[in-house]
C-alpha cells in the first residue's frame, strides 16, 4: 500500500468535487491534510467556510487528521498562510496538490481584460503563490512532491476557454521549472490533466437529460482521477517533470515532442519560400525527442550541426541531456 503516514499534504480547492476526493484519499492513507477552500462558486464569487469544514469533519470522523484553511490562493499572503497552516498544525509539508480554481465559458471576442486577469490570478498566480513558500519548506527538508492540476483545455484546446486554457497550461511551465530546480533537493513536480464529473461539468453543460443519459458522462466518474494524483503525491513517485491525463479510467502520459525537422545548410540564408518547400519535412513527427529542458534542444541542434554548445575555453558546460528519442 502506498502509505502517507507521517506525511503532510496541502490540497487546495479541497471542499468539493475532485479536490475533496484527493484530500480524503490522502488522509485515508495516513496523511495529515490541510483542506483549503474558500467555499466560493464555480465562477469565483462568495465564500463559505462550511465547505472546507465539512471535509475536515468527514476525515476526522474516519480517524484521519485534517485542518481547514479558508485562505485564497490568489495572493502571496494567502499562499503563505496555507503553507503556514501545514507547519503550525503538523510541523512539515511533504505534498502539495494545487487544485483550486474557477471556471466559466466566454467566446474569445467577448473576453474582457477583467475576465482574463481573474482566471489567471486564481489558477496561474495562485499556483505560484502557493508553490513558492511550499518549495522553500521542502528545500529545507530535502523532500517534496508537487502535483499541479492542469487541463486538456489548454494542452489541446477548448472553445470559449482562452483564459482558462492559458492559465492551466501556464501551470505546466511552472511545474517544469520547479521539477528542474527541485531535483537537487529531492523535490518532484508533475501535472495531471483530469476529466471528471463535477460541478464544472454540470453547470457548464446544463442539459440534465444529456448528463443523465450520456455514456461518457457516466464513464468520467471523478473517483477515477484520484489514483493518479495520489501516486504522484507519494514517495513512490520517483520521477519528475511529466504530465499525465486521467479520463474515464484511461491514464496516459501527455508530452511535448520536438521533431527532427528540416536542417538548413549551415552556410545558407533560408527564406520563407524554403520553409514552404520543406514544410512536410519540418512538420513530420516520425522522429522526435521529449526534451527535459531547453538545454536538450540546444544540444540536439549542436550535435546535428557538429558544433560545440559552449566555447572551447569555457569553464562551464551544459548538463548532460536526458531526452528520450522515439521513432513512430
Amino acid at each position: 500500500m502506498i502509505d502517507f503516514t507521517g506525511r503532510v499534504a496541502v490540497v487546495t480547492g479541497a471542499g468539493r468535487g475532485l479536490g475533496r476526493l484527493y484530500a480524503i484519499d490522502l488522509a485515508r492513507r495516513g496523511a495529515s491534510v490541510v483542506v483549503n477552500d474558500i467555499g466560493g462558486t464555480m465562477h469565483g464569487v462568495g465564500s463559505d467556510t462550511g465547505v472546507a469544514d465539512r471535509v475536515v469533519e468527514e476525515i476526522t470522523k474516519a480517524g484521519g487528521r485534517a485542518v481547514a484553511s479558508y485562505d485564497s490562493v490568489d495572493s502571496a499572503a494567502g499562499g503563505q498562510a496555507i503553507v503556514d497552516s501545514a507547519i503550525e498544525n503538523f510541523g512539515r509539508l511533504d505534498a502539495v496538490v494545487s487544485n483550486a480554481g474557477i471556471f466559466n465559458s466566454i467566446p474569445f471576442e467577448q473576453l474582457s481584460a477583467d475576465d482574463w486577469r481573474h482566471m489567471l490570478r486564481v489558477h496561474l498566480d495562485g499556483g505560484f503563490y502557493l508553490s513558492q513558500p511550499a518549495y522553500k519548506v521542502m528545500q529545507e527538508q530535502s523532500y517534496g512532491r508537487f502535483v499541479f492540476i492542469s487541463s486538456s483545455a489548454g494542452n489541446f484546446g477548448q472553445p470559449m476557454e482562452a483564459h482558462y486554457a492559458a492559465a492551466k497550461t501556464g501551470l505546466v511551465g511552472l511545474s517544469n521549472v520547479i521539477a528542474i530546480e527541485g531535483a537537487a533537493h529531492g523535490i518532484s513536480s508533475n501535472t495531471v490533466l483530469p476529466t471528471g464529473f463535477s460541478r464544472m461539468v454540470t453547470e457548464t453543460v446544463g442539459d440534465e437529460n444529456f448528463l443523465a443519459e450520456s455514456g461518457f458522462m457516466r464513464a468520467i466518474r471523478p473517483e477515477l482521477v484520484v489514483p493518479l494524483v495520489t501516486f504522484l503525491a507519494s514517495s513512490s513517485c520517483t520521477f519528475t517533470h511529466r504530465n499525465y491525463s486521467a479520463c474515464a479510467g484511461r491514464y496516459a502520459r501527455v508530452f511535448v515532442g520536438l521533431s527532427d525537422g528540416w536542417l538548413a545548410d549551415a552556410d545558407s540564408e533560408p527564406a520563407a519560400e524554403d520553409i514552404e518547400s520543406h514544410l512536410d519535412e519540418l512538420s513530420s513527427t516520425d522522429r522526435f525527442i521529449v526534451p527535459d529542458s531547453i538545454v536538450d534542444e540546444v544540444l540536439q541542434v549542436c550535435d546535428r550541426r557538429g558544433i560545440s554548445a559552449m566555447p572551447d575555453n569555457a569553464d562551464v558546460t551544459f548538463p548532460q541531456a536526458r531526452s528520450s528519442v522515439a521513432d513512430r
